[in-house]
């Protein structure tokens, strides 16, 4: 048994294929083991969601421990949840995620006792590595083709001139020469001066 993080270094390589998981612990059944074949490859982990008393259990405590494997250099259990249905008949588990095999007991209680999660398997991603590579070679061919193409000129844009209205719209030097006319002033179109 080991507890995990749940963030990896390379968790871009890999894509996690989760399916849902359940057992049940009872009087009848009082330990479960959560182990994987030995030829999967790939990272597997159990991350746990609840733990839940079904509607026959008795009003009693219910203990529900994880059980080091044999080969741990710790052998003592870690319990996970004390349940009884008159007080907590559900515990939600958080952040709690196991590397297989794992073993669960009802130390305590006849249960039913209700425990699900996920079973997790980090399966490396491919598609990944292949949009890697693609973006490697677009990269490199926009290098390559602005090392080939000359230096394009840097266009500078023009200063904004604003310039009279009456010199750019025809009604405006309209105004301007009846406005004129009446102030006594003569108005210039080229070298002849107009009343």
């Amino acid at each position: 048994m080991a507890l995990n993080s749940s963030t990896n270094s390379d968790s871009k390589s890999e894509k996690p294929v989760s399916l849902i998981w359940g057992c049940e612990l009872s009087r009848e059944k009082q330990t479960y083991t959560f182990q994987i074949p030995q030829k999967w490859k790939y990272e597997q982990q159990l991350a746990l969601r609840t733990i839940c008393l079904g509607e026959r259990a008795k009003d009693e405590f219910n203990v529900v421990e994880i059980v080091p494997s044999e080969d741990s250099k710790d052998t003592t259990p870690v319990p996970l949840a004390t349940l009884k249905p008159s007080v907590l008949p559900m515990a939600t588990m958080v952040g709690v995620e196991l590397t297989p095999p794992v073993t669960f007991r009802l130390r305590a209680g006849s249960g039913p006792v209700y425990i699900t999660g996920q079973h997790v398997t980090l399966i490396p991603d491919l598609s990944w590595d292949e949009e890697e590579e693609e973006e490697e070679e677009e990269v490199a061919e926009e290098e390559s083709s602005q090392e080939e193409s000359p230096p394009k000129p840097i266009k500078h844009a023009a200063p904004n001139k604003r310039g009279n209205i009456a010199k750019q719209h025809p009604f405006g030097r309209r105004r301007l020469s009846q406005q004129g006319k009446r102030n006594g002033q003569r108005e210039k179109v080229g070298s002849k001066e107009i009343d």
